[in-house]
């Protein structure tokens, strides 16, 4: 079957089934680049169900690229609590600023300048704002071209096949709709595991059709997750408030606020353990932190003491809000 025909029936199966989702509009670019671009940095490593919500937050509180310029990290981070990967809400505030001096970039070379963009995204936000002829290939489409022709190979091993076949079959009139369509193939129906195969637009033309091993397709090596185990520490003074501290601007959580912890086997001195505990998965990391209590006439350097009632205020991330709930403070 030519390529140019695999596209007009995906194109076709999009427009009867494909999502609604407040960041997109059908038959062409996004009136708005703005949506696209906080949409694109929210859903790296995020899922859709989880980002639609705090998308919608966020757009009613920095509704243009010149209110989110001018705001300040600690008021985008109380937005972005509990979506994670806080790194994504400095990038994007980078990016915001440069934007609203320089305008929207128009090429690939001038969106990879910008912080939060790499290959896929940068790609993807220029498909959907402006209508680009760009391929997008992130996990969905990587799954999608390698059970199509049956790629059975290792992905690291052909992913320059993997982007060029994506290419060819790319709709380059209609790129934007065609970016939209591909991912929601893979969101809804060429799904990891009980592909909806019966469903499919390009089912007739999918060399893994029917076949036993297609979820086992891709090829995938999945990095194994790594156990870690330490303490919390809720230091209390004689008023009854709690001790925190803001991270540096290094590592995942940084510019957020956080209880003292540390993932040693070794408990500080003068805490008591208590019978709680939290757990919390990170992309390749399950960390278990006990909770321990202490009692302190003064803060610790590089801290403050708040009220408990005050910490609601405080933009903290879901592993510490966890915390907050278990020792109920």
């Amino acid at each position: 079957m030519e390529k140019a025909a695999l596209s007009t029936l995906l194109l076709r199966w999009y427009q009867e089934n494909g999502r609604d989702l407040p960041w997109r509009v059908k038959d062409g670019a996004h009136h708005n680049p703005y949506a696209v671009l906080v949409s694109e940095i929210m859903l790296q490593q995020t899922t859709v169900a989880t980002v639609v919500p705090y998308f919608e937050r966020f757009m009613e509180k920095f509704p243009t690229i010149q209110s989110l310029a001018q705001a300040s990290i600690e008021e985008i981070y109380k937005y972005w609590q509990g979506l994670g990967y806080y790194a994504r809400a400095r990038s994007l505030l980078a990016t915001a600023q440069i934007i609203a001096k320089q305008g929207w970039p128009q090429t690939l070379k001038e969106a990879l300048s910008l912080k939060g963009l790499g290959t896929y995204t940068a790609a993807s936000f220029l498909a959907l704002a402006f209508n680009l002829p760009k391929t997008v290939v992130d996990g969905n489409v990587i799954r999608i071209i390698s059970r199509l022709y049956h790629l059975t190979e290792p992905v690291k091993e052909i992913l320059p096949k993997i982007h060029k076949l994506a290419e060819d079959i790319a709709d380059k009139d209609h790129p934007a709709d065609y970016a939209s369509a591909i991912m929601d193939l893979g969101a809804l129906i060429c799904t990891p595991k009980n592909p909806q195969c019966l469903l499919c637009p390009w089912q007739k033309h999918c060399q893994s059709f029917g076949k036993k091993d297609i979820e086992e397709i891709p090829l995938l090596k999945r990095q194994k997750k790594i156990e870690k185990k330490g303490f919390v520490y809720l230091i209390f003074n004689p008023k009854g408030e709690v001790f925190i501290r803001k991270r540096t601007e290094k590592g995942l959580l940084s510019g957020l606020w956080e209880f003292p912890w540390d993932d040693t086997s070794t408990i500080r001195p003068n805490a008591k353990k208590t019978d709680k505990s939290v757990t919390h998965i990170f992309t390749h990391i399950k960390l278990t932190l006990q909770i321990c209590i202490c009692q302190s006439n003064t803060a610790p350097t590089e801290g403050v003491f708040v009220a408990p009632a005050s910490l609601s205020g405080y933009p903290m991330s879901t592993l510490m809000k966890k915390i907050i709930k278990t020792a109920n403070i």
